[in-house]
């Protein structure tokens, strides 16, 4: 089964891939290696306070976000590869969580990610994870994550 035939078994849709917004991109391909930027969600136009995982946001919250995230990844890699079939490896996966000072909880925020990417990738989905807790991220993200993959 192709990552496109477990996309679709799990009723999930890729989402359109916008370009970053700055002077940066949003994956590098390097050799066999895809460098995937930092994706953030949920994106927060306003100014209001922050909302933080472990106070506003709960740990179901967040990890629906590092979901979200993973599917826009996936989205990325297939704009960037033309065919998920060319992942042969997840490499590593690193979770940014913006939570409280005492918020324990981030392998299960992150898990929201690594999950996904088992549903979709199978064994070639199982990587090396870092999952820290950040006093802020950009826009007010509740969760960001930036992925390295080996493609064939």
């Amino acid at each position: 089964m192709t990552p496109e035939d477990r996309l679709h078994e799990l009723g999930l849709v890729l989402p359109q891939v916008t370009p970053p917004r700055g002077s940066f991109d949003a994956c590098v391909l390097h050799g066999t290696t895809l460098y995937l930027s930092g994706k953030g969600a949920p994106v927060r136009e306003d100014a209001g306070p922050v909302p933080k995982v472990g106070r506003e946001v709960s740990v179901a919250e967040a990890a629906a976000h590092a979901r979200e995230i993973a599917l826009y990844q996936i989205a990325v890699m297939k704009h960037a590869l033309g065919d998920l079939r060319r992942v042969a490896r997840i490499v590593k996966v690193l979770g940014m969580v913006n939570a409280v000072p005492d918020f324990t909880q981030h392998t299960e925020v992150i898990n929201g990610c690594s999950d996904l990417l088992l549903a979709v990738f199978a064994e070639r989905g199982r990587h090396a994870r870092s999952a820290i807790g950040v006093g802020s991220l950009p826009k007010g993200f509740a969760v960001e994550i930036e992925m390295s993959v080996q493609v064939a």
